[in-house]
């Protein structure tokens, strides 16, 4: 959103300033438009195991913030970064005085492991929130046992403890009070050869107050995806979706049809705007 009025600058992906304050082994500070740092999946397409997003990345964290983080690394194992933002996917925080902080620790036990959990929480991180907290809690795991096998997990849960009276009437009896969300995903990926590549994601979605997807239900989601790197900048993939929710309205079929299940086959050609990392 962009309740600012900044106008072209929220299609802006990121726009930051960075510093490296010579303070121990070094203190990366950052200030401007970020991506969040919760979530197991980016924006960019060709960083993502999958060609769709997944239910955590669309509905359970954040896509961007705007504000200072600040980044400390203890060593090869341990990163710290705390930051202050203008609440969830919001540029200018017009509607309430309160900041949102946040706490990431990244942990490398070895080279075959690393495990991030972060925190995010602030009074009225979005209109809806009527100046109550929001709090989100993100667990990834990521484990390579070897140089074609990787798989990766991701945890969310959520809570407000309140909404607005409009966004609370608009929500349903459900809302009446604190609402939450959680879910979670576990992925797996194949690299057969150095241009083809398989993928899985298995994920589960439980928004039983209906706050964040707009109806009440709960969803199991799995993906399988192919890749075939045609050239070192051009990514093709093939994929099929499965979707499967206790509410029978809760995909369209057409204007007037509704089904509780929805298959989804996709083609898409990825060109990556990118230098090389080899060279």
């Amino acid at each position: 959103s962009d309740p600012g009025g900044l106008g072209f600058a929220q299609y802006l992906k990121q726009a930051y300033v960075s510093y490296l304050a010579p303070a121990g082994k070094g203190l990366t500070l950052t200030f401007g438009k970020f991506v969040t740092p919760n979530g197991a999946e980016v924006i960019e397409s060709n960083k993502n195991w999958n060609y769709s997003r997944s239910l955590l990345f669309n509905y359970a964290t954040p896509f961007y913030h705007f504000g200072i983080s600040a980044a400390y690394t203890f060593n090869v194992k341990y990163t710290l970064t705390g930051y202050v933002v203008n609440g969830w996917n919001n540029l200018v925080d017009t509607y309430n005085s309160g900041k949102t902080g946040g706490l990431s620790f990244a942990w490398i036990p070895n080279k075959k492991v690393s495990i991030t959990q972060s925190w995010l929480g602030g009074p009225g991180a979005t209109p809806l929130d009527g100046g109550n907290w929001r709090n989100l809690s993100d667990t990834v795991v990521t484990y390579t046992p070897n140089s074609k096998l990787s798989l990766m997990a991701n945890g969310d849960y959520g809570r407000v403890q309140g909404l607005t009276p409009l966004a609370a009437a608009a929500c349903g009896a459900a809302c009446k009070g604190a609402v939450d969300w959680s879910g979670v995903a576990g992925y797996a990926r194949y690299q057969f050869t150095p241009l083809w590549a398989l993928a899985g994601r298995y994920e589960y979605y439980n928004d039983h107050t209906g706050f964040t997807t707009g109806t009440r239900q709960h969803i199991n989601e799995f993906t399988g995806t192919v890749e075939r790197k045609v050239a070192q900048h051009l990514i093709t993939r093939a994929e099929y979706r499965f979707d499967d929710s206790n509410n029978s309205h809760a995909f369209n079929k057409d204007a007037t049809k509704f089904a509780s299940t929805q298959s989804t086959v996709t083609g898409g050609l990825i060109f990556v705007l990118e230098p090389d990392a080899a060279k």
